[in-house]
């Protein structure tokens, strides 16, 4: 299996109105691109996630702690943990890792 930014971010394109799109899913990882509008809405997750940063820059709150963010970093947020990317620009654009199971590891 394989995807890229780009094929991704068509994707995402062609679904109007979408912030995220799934890419590859086997057994109980997903990879999704994930690129929000002006504010973050996700709310927290069954699984534990990773976050790969794609492009962009901001502030990432994870569970009380908010640290920065630039493209190239990756970020880990636990299964049911509030999260959220704030004050971030608008190229910003990110990988996103689901694994493991319901209630994370």
């Amino acid at each position: 299996m394989k995807s890229s930014v780009i094929k991704a971010l068509q994707h995402l394109s062609d679904k109007p109105g979408n912030l995220f799109v799934k890419v590859i899913q086997h057994g109980s990882m997903s990879v999704e691109i994930y690129r929000p509008v002006n504010i973050d809405p996700q709310t927290p997750h069954l699984q534990d996630e990773l976050y790969v940063i794609i492009s962009g820059y901001g502030e990432f709150l994870n569970d009380g702690v908010r640290t920065t963010f630039q493209q190239g970093d990756v970020l880990f947020v636990k299964a049911g943990v509030e999260h959220r990317f704030e004050n971030f620009t608008d190229d910003f654009a990110t990988w996103v890792i689901f694994y493991g199971p319901e209630g994370g590891e």
